[in-house]
This record gives structure tokens, sequence and C-alpha cells, in this order.
């Protein structure tokens, strides 16, 4: 090399590196498509990693340099490399339990449904509870909701609290009804359904806050299975390149959130924790995190705490997503969580938690849930004056138009899942009609408007997989082949946005922005290999692309075969 070239090339070192480095790099991957999400160097052919940390990135020969004795090469052969993915609405421990539980999500009859928790008891002790299975009766050959009287005669021994696939209804089993003391005289609670046959007798179909009548009495998952669970979502998250989650409270009260932050916390200090978590605590929680003087975000690289989850409402699917106007065809408007029919209460633990630097987060589905925890956030800001808050609400799915430009406004993120887009599109427009739904997963609005977009799953809601959700995100075309151009074909966002939204915009949704999300010297060494390139096939064709490699904290955890 002569002294001109030397010197050019070391310009372009310190460009992409932003300062050399004397050190050979651990890892390089080389030959490659890297999407940096930088926006002053966005596109790469190679990054060198050192430790935990991305040492440097550039093009092949300014990466070359980088390589000595010990370095570990890969080459890419021109394969697209992303940010590790951020999951920003997760439940992970839950989705371990559904792996290792009885398995209802494909089942394709109330038969078949029958059958196979019939064959999971068959395998339990007497007394032992036959729970999760994420069953979608909708996709039955006859849709009809089950009953407590279609497994009672296969489940005698044992009590049955079965979630549908939504996350907002189980149906439980007449001994698991007795248990939780319900009967035909049983009120409903406060943001809650208990489902009644024309006789007056409970159904077994138990609906938002009534869940918890039954789920309260569920033994708590032993250490070892909530080891195994945790292991489990572990493998599905390697496989998707899934570098990072955050993971949610499943109601206000938070029942499980212990053993979510034990198990985590036991495969931290284990070295066995392939996944960087955010913890979200039940709002019942706000005052205990307070007294302990936690602010967001407070823990390491691996595993923190620091906000606060809340609901305004239901599901849609359910018709108990809180709506301004009724569901088509019926009175029913949907309903206010236990929590927002007291929104004093709900504001004075809002500003409780405010106050000492907790971040917000609220399940908001219907129009008229996410209007009033929006007036609730800015009466907060009001309150408490200026400040980082970065609150957010989950879901977002139906908006009122007139709500859409006040999340830019008042700095509120909405931390969407694009997958619910196109399983919902399928029979959504029945329950909301045609107008309501122009608005509904309006990426394209919030966008527009000037909102910061923070893409998840809703695992095991939804695939834990990101590049379902880009692909859903791209082109809104339903599960059922009956939209290929879209439904609601306006609110599409670009390849681009939806990667940004599922990494940039995750961090930033977690405080994070700084340490992780893109590709630049310094952050952590969290990425993931594509087998193809989202950015030069038709998005139409994303749906079947995987994930080669995952890197994690700087190693390779997972390569396909």
């Amino acid at each position: 090399m002569n002294i001109k070239t030397g010197l050019i090339a070391g310009a372009m070192l310190m460009a992409f590196c932003g300062a050399t480095s004397a050190k050979d790099a651990d890892l390089v991957l080389r030959h490659g498509r890297i999407s940096t999400e930088n926006p002053a160097a966005p596109e790469a052919e190679a990054v060198a990693i050192e430790g935990n940390h991305i040492l440097a990135v550039g093009n092949d020969a300014v990466i070359a340099a980088l390589i000595g004795k010990n370095t570990q090469v890969i080459d890419l052969k021109g394969r697209r490399v992303t940010p590790g993915f951020n999951d920003a609405h997760v439940h992970f421990l839950p989705g371990g339990y559904s792996l290792i539980g009885v398995q209802l999500l494909d089942a394709k009859s109330r038969t078949e449904f029958r059958d196979r928790i019939a064959a999971y008891a068959k395998g339990l002790k007497k007394g032992q509870w036959v729970l999760n299975g994420n069953w979608y009766y909708q996709g039955w050959t006859r849709p009809q909701l089950p009953d407590r009287h279609l497994i009672d005669a296969v489940t005698p021994d044992n009590p049955v609290a079965v979630w549908h696939v939504n996350g907002h209804i189980v149906l439980a089993n007449s001994l698991a009804l007795k248990l939780a003391g319900i009967d035909r005289n049983t009120p409903d609670p406060a943001g809650g359904t208990i489902e009644h046959d024309a006789t007056g007798e409970p159904t077994g179909i138990l609906k938002d806050a009534a869940t918890d009548l039954v789920l309260s009495k569920v033994p708590r998952p032993s250490v070892e299975q909530q080891d195994r669970a945790v292991a489990a979502a572990m493998e599905v998250a390697k496989r998707n390149g899934i570098t990072s989650v955050q993971d949610m409270a499943e109601t206000d009260a938070d029942l499980g959130g212990s053993d979510r932050l034990h198990a985590f916390e036991r495969a931290e200090k284990a070295g066995k924790l392939t996944v960087r978590v955010y913890l979200a605590r039940g709002l019942q929680h706000a005052g205990s995190l307070v007294d302990y003087g936690i602010t967001t975000p407070f823990g390491n690289d691996l595993l923190r705490i620091g906000d606060l989850k809340s609901f305004a409402d239901g599901a849609a699917g359910s018709m108990t997503a809180w709506m301004y106007e009724p569901f088509e065809g019926t009175t029913n408007s949907g309903m206010p969580s236990a929590t927002l029919a007291n929104p004093e209460k709900m504001y004075a633990n809002f500003h409780l938690a405010d106050k000492a630097g907790l971040q917000l987060v609220t399940h908001a589905i219907g129009d008229k849930a996410i209007s009033r925890i929006l007036d609730l956030y800015e009466r907060v800001e009001k309150a408490d004056g200026p400040a980082d808050r970065r609150m957010r609400i989950e879901h977002v799915q139906h908006a009122a138009p007139a709500d859409i430009p006040r999340f830019a406004k008042l700095g509120v993120i909405a931390s969407m899942q694009p997958y619910h887009a196109i399983d919902d599109g399928r029979w959504v427009e029945k329950l909301i009609g045609h107008k309501r739904a122009k608005t509904s997963y309006a990426w394209r609005s919030l966008l527009d408007s000037g909102a910061t977009l923070a893409f998840g799953s809703d695992w095991p809601v939804a695939p834990l997989d990101a590049i379902k959700g880009i692909y859903a995100a791209a082109t809104r075309a339903t599960l059922d082949g009956k939209n290929p151009g879209g439904w609601i074909p306006e609110q599409r966002i670009t390849v681009a946005e939806a990667l940004h939204a599922y990494t940039v915009g995750s961090a930033y949704a977690e405080f994070q922005e700084k340490v992780k999300g893109s590709i630049e010297p310094g952050k952590l060494a969290d990425l993931a290999v594509l087998s193809g390139d989202i950015f030069a096939m038709p998005p139409a064709e994303i749906r079947n692309v995987k994930v080669d490699m995952t890197i994690f904290d700087g190693k390779v955890i997972y390569q396909r075969k």
C-alpha cells in the first residue's frame, strides 16, 4: 500500500468507526448488505465486533484491516444483515408455557379441540390444571365458541383454564368454575364478563377481568416449569433473530410478575440469557417500585425494569374493546377496564409513577379507550411538567381520526403489532364497519403525523417473528388471501419504515436507542443475517425469508441448517 492509499483507507476507517483501533476484531462479517439504521451511513458491506460491542462498520477493504489471526470471519455472500430485532410487546413466559402445554391453536374443529384437551389431561395427575392452549375457534369448520360441556366429560379430575389466542377469553370447565366459586349468581366483575347460557348457568367462557376469578386459583408454576418456559421461548427468539424483548404484564395486578422477573434473573446469573429483557410490572405495583426508588430504566444491558403496564379495555374479537359507537348490529360498545372504570384512581397511579420517573405503558384497542388514555397522559404532562417520558399506548388498533395527531403532539409512542392487522383484517370490519376500519392499524397516518412507531408481536397471541411483522406492515395482505393488494392499503408503510420500527423505534420505546437498535460503533453487537434481501424483493415475498444467523452479545447463537 502506498502512502496516498494508506491515507485514504485511514480516513475511511475514521469515517465509519468514529475512531481507529489498534485491536483486532473478535468477529468480522463481510461481503454483505448491511442495513445499519445509521442515517449518516445507512448501507455497509462489513462489520467488525470486539467483545459484545460493534468495533467498526464500513466497506470490505476498511474492515479487512481489523482481521487478525484469531478473528472469526464470516462470509455473508451478499446476504442482508439487520440489527437484531427488538420485539416491543411480548408475553415471554406465557409464550414459553404455550410451547410446553396443551397445543390448541391449529385445532380445526370442536371435536379436535376436545380430543387434544382429553389427551393432554390423561398425562396429568388428578388435580393438575390444563392451561394455556391459545385456541382459535374462528378457524374451526363450524365457528362457535366452546363451552364447559364440550370438555367436562374428558376432564373430570383436572380443572381447565385455556386461553383464546387473543389473550382476553378463557374457557374454564365445571371443575375450575367450582374452585373459583362461580355459579349462576356470580356478578360480572368490573371490566369483565361471565357468559351465561339460556338457562342462566355459566358457560365457562370468561372475558377480560372475569378471567382473574379462575386464574387466581391456579397454583404458581414451579421454578422448574418457569425455567423450561424461558428456555423454550429463547429458542424461538433465536430462530427469528429476536435479540431484545419488552415483556408485558398480563393484567394490572400482574400476579405472575415476580415469577417472570426471577426466572429471567436465574437465566442471567447462569449465563443462559440469550435475549435482552425489559420487563413491565402491572400498574398496581406502582407504589412498591416507587418505594424501592426504581426509575426508568433500572438494570443492566441484559435485564431491566422501570415501566408499568395498565389496561384501558379488552379486545375487538371479544367485543370488549371500548368504542365510541356500538359494534355493528349490536347495542354493545365494549367496556372500559376495571382500572379505567375508575379514571381518577388510574390518574393518581399514573401521576405517582410519572413523578417517580417510571414509564407508563397502557393497553388500549378501542377508539374511546385510546382517546381516554391520551387524555390522562396529557393531564399527567400538564401536572408534572416537561420530561422525557416516552409514554406508550399498546396496540392502538382502532383509533379515532382526531386522535392520531395527538400521539406526536404528546410524544406518545404507538407500540403496535402489525401481524394483528393481517389476522384481524379477515373479520374485524364485520364488527366495526368500513368507516371505522379506515383508521385501524393506522401506521401510515401515524407516521405521517410525526408519531414514533415501535413494533412487536404480542406473542403468543401472534408469532414471535419480526419478518412476518415487516411483511404484514408492508403488504397488509390478510391471512385468508382475500386482500392481496392490502386491507385498507392506504395504511401500508415501506419495508424500511417497518424495519426501523422493529429496531430503532423499539429501542427508543425502552430508552435504549443509544446502546442498541442500529449497527454503529460502540453499540451492542446484536445482529440478524437474513436468507433473502427484504429490500430487493417484492414485499409479498418477504414472508418466505428466514433468519440464517442470529448474533447476540457478539456471539453467534443460532445458525439455520
